[in-house]
């Protein structure tokens, strides 16, 4: 059991989907007293894009806001900070905090690759411990190994695998060429007669459209099958209920594991997905797990016919937000993840 009790955390992250604030939630369960702020200003889709594409032309926003947070943190004392991700942070708060807490331990998360957000390299001096999802900039930049997790409710919701409405889904946000592989994947299921589910996600209507502009592969999209309107981790769960394998296709570029990956295992359901660097990790196994090529979409039948392969106890506690918590925390997991 991971012992907190008595500790006093600063916690900035990125907004993902609410996941920040189920850590929160389970930092607090497990004793910690938490202060979190999002690291961005504003959630909204300009101030995002702002952010990511020049956020000097939003530094106003940004110093205003984050002048706010040091007046509302100078008299407390903390013994961690935990950022993630960091888009918009600027590194004079950092040292700010540190400046304020002196014996603090800085904990450094990111769940992105840096050679799409180079700017973000930056941030790696001021921690005393650096992680990322991702293995090649484990190995680049030597930090340490931790792919993401999955929560509780996901594991807790297990059913059984008879009578599914769904052979296949898809719930993901539209980037890169996420709509091209999972058409291709659709009418792969429609000629063996599955039944299939896809859910593309966009933040907005404007958002989508900009990003239509210089990503070639947006432009296929036919934009009636987007929805702009986000499910929630209660409809995300009961779709996957419903369906034999669900489908998880990473940007091309990154082999990351996203967070679906260990959700969907977590659910006992079987994985399609384009991200070969799958085969790499302690609960690969290739009776749960298909591997597809972007190239050339195969679906073997015996996949679908199979069940699926409970996973250890152990594993599956490994892949759970309890060790992620503990490896960030308390010790680094290089050597299993590795």
């Amino acid at each position: 059991m991971i012992d907190l009790r008595n500790t006093n955390i600063l916690f900035l992250s990125v907004s993902f989907f609410q996941y920040e604030i189920a850590i929160v939630k389970r930092l607090r369960e497990l004793g910690a007293c938490v202060d979190f702020y999002d690291e961005r200003p504003s959630n909204s889709n300009l101030s995002k894009g702002i952010i990511r594409f020049n956020k000097k032309w939003y530094q106003y926003q940004i110093d205003s806001y984050y002048q706010k947070i040091i007046s509302e943190i100078k008299n407390k004392k903390y013994h961690y900070f935990l950022l993630i991700k960091g888009e918009a942070i600027p590194s004079y708060f950092i040292e700010k905090v540190k400046e304020l807490n002196p014996e603090i331990t800085c904990i450094y998360y990111n769940f992105d690759s840096l050679e799409e957000y180079p700017n973000l390299v930056s941030h790696l001096p001021y921690f005393d411990k650096n992680f990322t999802f991702y293995r090649k900039d484990a190995q680049k930049y030597n930090l340490h190994f931790r792919p993401l997790f999955y929560l509780d409710e996901y594991q807790n919701k297990k059913s059984n695998n008879e009578n599914l409405k769904y052979d296949i889904s898809f719930i993901g946000s539209a980037h890169t060429d996420r709509y091209l592989i999972g058409e291709k994947v659709r009418k792969l299921a429609e000629n063996l007669t599955f039944q299939s589910y896809f859910y593309y996600y966009a933040m907005g209507k404007i958002s989508f459209k900009l990003k239509r502009i210089f990503d070639k592969n947006l432009q296929y999209f036919n934009t009636q099958k987007i929805s702009y309107q986000k499910l929630n981790h209660k409809q995300i769960i009961k779709i996957y209920q419903q369906s034999k394998a669900i489908l998880d296709i990473n940007k091309p570029f990154q082999n990351g594991l996203t967070i679906r990956t260990f959700e969907v295992l977590a659910l006992g359901k079987k994985l399609i997905t384009t991200n070969t660097d799958i085969v790499n990790y302690p609960f690969y196994n290739p009776q749960n797990i298909l591997v597809i090529n972007r190239e050339n979409i195969k679906l073997p039948e015996e996949f679908f016919s199979s069940k699926f392969k409970e996973i250890d106890k152990e594993t599956l506690s490994m892949m759970s937000l309890d060790s992620f918590i503990e490896c960030l925390f308390i010790k680094n997991q290089d050597e299993y993840w590795q």
